[in-house]
């Protein structure tokens, strides 16, 4: 008999807990002077984190650490720049999702979420396994630079 991977769905994690925004153990907060994020859910195999963005507000490029995951935008209009090194050159590929879409990401994946929109904007993130670790770059033309290591209990 052949063991057979359970894969978690990610995205329809992210979407269950934003059909259930009345069961949120927190209201979303918005905060002029950085993005706000709280953790909605621990599981063995993922957590699942509720933020807000004002516009402007911006993650800087980084990756999860190994984990895989997907975001939704549960309101709002949040913009992706997902970069990939293909001959050691980067590559940007810019993306916007509105209210009610959402995208998965595997477990190299490095991107930049921004609030290029005039109205706030709230998203759900699952992330599996839970994140321990996360690395933020530098986007030069000719290459990605590593910036930090931040782990979690440390830097957030």
């Amino acid at each position: 008999m052949a063991v057979t991977e359970v894969r978690l769905d990610h995205l329809a994690i992210a979407q269950r807990f934003s059909a259930r925004a009345e069961e949120w153990a927190v209201a979303p907060r918005f905060n002029p002077v950085e993005r706000w994020y709280h953790r909605l859910h621990v599981a063995a195999d993922h957590e699942v984190w509720l933020l807000t963005w004002l516009p402007g507000q911006a993650t800087e490029i980084h990756d999860h650490g190994g984990s895989a995951g997907a975001f939704f935008v549960h309101g709002g209009t949040l913009a992706e720049d997902t970069v990939a090194v293909s001959g050691g050159i980067p590559r940007v590929v810019s993306r916007e999702l509105g209210e009610g879409a959402g995208r998965r990401f595997g477990s190299h994946h490095i991107h930049r979420i921004e609030n290029r929109s005039t109205r706030p904007a709230v998203s759900v993130h699952v992330y599996g396994p839970a994140l321990t670790r996360m690395t933020k770059y530098r986007l030069t033309p000719t290459r990605l630079d590593i910036l930090t290591v931040e782990r979690a209990g440390a830097e957030w």
